[in-house]
C-alpha cells in the first residue's frame, strides 16, 4: 500500500532530522545483501551509536536539498542506505568497510563528512585508520619511551656493579 501524502512528510522531516545531527554520512549498495545479515550490520552500527537508514533516492534528494549537501542519489548506482554516525565518525566505517570485504553485496559507494564530500576511496582510507583508543596508546608509549629507557639504563648499571661485586666476592 502507497504511503499517504503526510506519512511521506513524516518521513521526510525524520531523514531531515537524522542528517542535520549526523557527524558523518556514509552510502552505501545494498543490493543482494540478505535480511540477517543487514539486521546484524545494523545491531553492529547500533552499538557504535549510528544507524543504517534505508530510504528511497527522491526522498533523500529532497533531504539533501534541505540540508545543502551536494549529492544526487539517483546518480548513484543500485539500491542506496546511508550509514550515519551520530557520536563517532570513523566506527561506522570501520563497521561497513569490514562487512564489504567479507561480503561481495554491500559495496561502499561514498561518504560525506566536515561538509565534504568523500570518494570511495576516502571511506576505505578513513576505515583502515587505527582506533581513536589505538592513537591515544601510541602517544602514551611514545611520550613515557625516554623515560622508560632510562629507567632501565639506570637499572642496567646498577645491575652491572651488583654482578661485578659478585663475581669480586666469589
Amino acid at each position: 500500500m502507497p504511503l499517504s501524502k503526510e506519512q511521506k512528510k513524516e518521513a521526510l522531516l525524520a531523514l531531515k532530522e537524522k542528517i542535520a545531527k549526523q557527524k558523518a554520512m556514509f552510502f552505501v549498495d545494498f543490493s543482494g545483501f540478505k535480511v540477517k545479515e543487514m539486521s546484524s550490520l545494523r545491531k553492529k552500527i547500533r552499538a557504535v551509536d549510528g544507524e543504517f537508514k534505508v530510504a528511497k533516492k527522491t526522498l533523500m534528494s529532497l533531504a539533501f536539498k534541505d540540508a545543502k549537501i551536494e549529492v544526487k542519489p539517483k546518480e548513484l548506482p543500485g539500491e542506496i542506505a546511508l550509514v550515519l554516525g551520530y557520536k563517532d565518525e570513523v566506527s561506522p566505517a570501520k563497521l561497513i568497510w569490514e562487512t564489504a570485504r567479507g561480503n561481495v553485496n554491500l559495496k561502499i559507494l561514498g561518504g560525506f563528512m566536515n561538509n565534504k564530500l568523500m570518494t570511495k576511496e576516502e571511506v576505505e582510507f578513513l576505515a583502515q585508520l587505527p582506533s581513536r583508543e589505538q592513537l591515544l596508546a601510541q602517544l602514551v608509549a611514545s611520550i613515557q619511551a625516554p623515560v622508560t629507557n632510562f629507567v632501565y639504563a639506570l637499572k642496567y648499571n646498577l645491575k652491572g656493579l651488583v654482578y661485578l661485586l659478585s663475581v669480586i666476592k666469589k
